[in-house]
Order: C-alpha cells, then sequence, then structure tokens
C-alpha cells in the first residue's frame, strides 16, 4: 500500500490549499472522505464475500470427507456382520448335525418358555405407600378441604371491638 507520512500529507494539503482555494476546500474534503468510506466499505465487502466462499469451499471438503467416512465404516459395519452371520449359521448348522442322547430318545431340547404372570392390581398402591406418621411429620395433607374451608382456618382471629368504646 502507499505509504503516505506527515510530511507528503502536509505538501498535499498546501497544493490543495493553493489550488482549489479556501473556500471550495472544506466541501471538497468532505466528498474525498465520503469517497474513500464508500471505497473502504466496498473492499470490506469484497474481502467478506471471499473468506464466506473460501469457507464454504472449506465446510463443502469438510461435508465430502465426514460422508465418505460414514459410509466407509458402514460398509465395515456390514461386511463384519456379514461375517459373523455366517460364522454362526456356520456353528448352528454344525451343532444341528451333532447327535445327542437326547435326540437318540426322541425328544428335542428346546429352551422353556415363560408363563405370563399378570401384575396384582394394587401393586402400584403398595409401591407409593408412604406411612401416616411421615405424611403428619412433613405436613401431608391427607383430607381434602374446600377453598373457603382453608382460607377461615387460617384467617386471623377478629379483634374485639370492645377497643372502640
Amino acid at each position: 500500500m502507499i505509504d503516505f507520512g506527515f510530511d507528503k500529507l502536509a505538501l498535499i494539503g498546501t497544493v490543495a490549499l493553493i489550488v482549489i482555494g479556501p473556500e471550495k476546500l472544506p466541501r471538497v474534503a468532505r466528498t474525498v472522505g465520503h469517497l474513500l468510506g464508500r471505497a473502504q466499505r466496498y473492499v470490506a465487502e469484497v474481502k467478506a464475500e471471499v473468506n464466506r466462499s473460501i469457507e464454504l469451499e472449506e465446510l463443502k471438503k469438510m461435508k465430502t470427507h465426514v460422508e465418505d467416512a460414514a459410509r466407509n465404516f458402514e460398509q465395515t459395519v456390514s461386511q463384519e456382520v456379514g461375517q459373523v452371520s455366517q460364522d454362526f449359521e456356520k456353528s448352528w448348522s454344525e451343532l444341528q448335525g451333532v447327535s445327542t442322547p437326547a435326540d437318540a430318545a426322541g425328544s428335542s431340547w428346546h429352551t422353556p418358555v415363560a408363563e405370563y404372570k399378570p401384575v396384582k392390581k394394587n401393586w402400584r398402591a403398595k409401591r407409593a405407600a408412604v406411612p401416616q406418621w411421615y405424611k403428619q411429620r412433613h405436613g401431608v395433607r391427607t383430607r381434602v378441604q374446600s377453598g373457603a374451608a382453608r382460607v377461615a382456618r387460617f384467617r386471623p382471629p377478629r379483634a374485639s371491638s370492645k377497643a372502640g368504646s
């Protein structure tokens, strides 16, 4: 960039004062300042746009890299699952081919199926039961009370009217 020192700026100001004149110099300086501001804003916008495009390209590269890694991982996992399932099928077929004494007797071995036992109806009530002494100690309400009754219960006692007489 062009390097302007104080001596060069003073020389430019003196020449501008002589050429333009003292009456028009403030207006010209204001116009030059506005133009320089516009130029700086334009340059800043161009820099920001270039930075955005560079970041966008980097994000696209990262996206393709992550997609490739995910695809490779998926292929590896599917290959491993296929290999394990083949090994399992092979082992299972070998086990099916081996005869056991139970097979010779004519009974096939299998795992017994557990029977479904329905849950008792008051199971939740028993689990959530809280002892009465605990409720009393911690102030848990055990009886329903209307709003009006609650207000009447906690209303402070009235002052006697004899004080005014």
